[in-house]
């Protein structure tokens, strides 16, 4: 997981700013070579979180394969990691039950189609209220696309880091002032890997999975699509023109999750929308008879 891979560098930052909120977190990070260092960010009225990493020590920063440390110290590292974030996705889903919030954690390679599904799906449920947020490496030109839709969104930009934790999405959820009963959509960094092992505190991980990628990615991403409720054959509108096995590309999902539901959609053509539709209508309509009114 990400630990070995050294994803964690880099500065996250959260769009918007905290008004008159300022006070210091404090985390521990280990790496893979056993070092610490802590993760200061600090709420200042600037318009964006700074997540300043702080290096207080002198050992060479290794992150291949961790020369030093036992390979059973790094999954005693991961497990750490992958509990403190349970710990907040927790936090994170008492908060959108309380709500009735219904919340998806959009998941897939970069170039899916993911934003473009994103922005014609807001549209086509006109009357929902919606709220994005929007994982990426770099830039805000996603959650701005998601803007011009009219639904409310904010951007994380993780910097180095390969996925979104229960963490960050805590922070951009608050930062929203997310309506009772309406949907959320988590779209992820484009990534079949380390995403796979943060839960958010989502009601479902929603895999897109394009027509234009292999009919294997499945098998080769199994973690993934395991962890997947719905996967999402997106681009089928592109089908007459490529040499796509559609029954094998299911198989393999299938073979890895013989539960995984599957909606053969085009973001582009409309084909299939209806049936995603219904399905984010249904989730949203289920979790507010669900709420448990604590006012």
């Amino acid at each position: 997981m990400c630990v070995t891979c050294g994803c964690g560098e880099g500065e996250v930052k959260i769009e918007g700013a905290h008004a008159h909120h300022e006070h210091d977190h404090e985390h521990d990070h280990v790496h893979a070579d056993g070092t610490r260092h802590s993760h200061a960010h600090d709420h200042a009225d600037d318009g964006a979180h700074e997540h300043a990493h702080e290096h207080s020590h002198d050992a060479a920063h290794s992150h291949s394969h961790a020369p030093g440390v036992s390979p059973k110290r790094i999954v005693q590292i991961e497990q750490d990691i992958l509990a403190k974030n349970n710990a907040y996705a927790a936090a994170n889903r008492q908060a959108l039950a309380e709500q009735g919030i219904f919340a998806l954690n959009l998941v897939s390679s970069p170039g899916s189609g993911k934003t473009t599904l994103l922005c014609k799906t807001i549209a086509m449920l006109a009357g929902q209220a919606v709220s994005v947020i929007e994982g990426d490496q770099q830039t805000s030109q996603d959650a701005d696309r998601i803007r011009a839709t009219g639904a409310q969104a904010i951007q994380i930009n993780t910097g180095k880091g390969c996925h979104l934790d229960a963490h960050m999405v805590g922070h951009a959820m608050q930062q929203l002032k997310l309506a009772d009963h309406s949907l959320l959509m988590i779209e992820n960094v484009g990534n079949l890997v380390c995403p796979a092992a943060f839960d958010l505190g989502e009601a479902h991980k929603v895999v897109i999975l394009s027509v234009t990628e292999g009919e294997d990615k499945p098998i080769k991403y199994p973690d993934m699509f395991r962890a997947a409720s719905l996967m999402l054959l997106n681009k089928v509108d592109l089908l007459p023109y490529l040499s796509y096995d559609v029954n094998a590309a299911i198989a393999f999902a299938r073979r890895v999750n013989p539960q995984i539901r599957v909606i053969q959609l085009s973001a582009t053509s409309g084909e299939g929308m209806a049936e995603w539709l219904d399905f984010l209508r249904q989730g949203v309509a289920q979790v507010a008879t669900q709420v448990h009114h604590h006012h």
